[in-house]
């Protein structure tokens, strides 16, 4: 089992920034990919951005250039730097893990709301 516990959501104006965290209950080298994901009111939950164990990183289209995922091994954190934000980019973000051969793990989510 692998516990996610996400923070630094919050209000911000657009053109502002913001920093999640993601912390794991497990060591980061066992977890094949790590993401960001989010949800807005009334839609799908969509991929924001991707680690993967290698190092190498993907990201939806509409945060490229803006948001930047890393990670901190030591600290077992992920972490998502989001800047230029957008009021587009409000949503509900979560963190997610995924390990071979197991379901993906899922954090409780963390709002973020941009304003115009």
């Amino acid at each position: 089992q692998v516990q996610l516990v996400e923070s630094g959501g919050g209000l911000v104006q657009a053109g502002g920034s913001l920093r999640l965290s993601c912390v794991t209950s497990i060591s980061i080298a066992s977890i094949h990919v790590m993401g960001w994901y989010r949800q807005a009111p009334g839609k799908q939950r969509e991929l924001v951005a991707q680690i993967i164990s290698s190092g190498s990183t993907n990201y939806a289209d509409s945060v490229k250039g803006r948001f930047t995922i890393s990670r901190d091994s030591a600290k077992n954190t992920v972490y998502l730097q989001m800047n230029s934000l957008k009021p587009e980019d409000t949503a509900v973000y979560y963190c997610n893990a995924l390990k071979a051969l197991a379901p993906p793990y899922w954090g409780q989510g963390t709002q973020v709301t941009v304003s115009s």
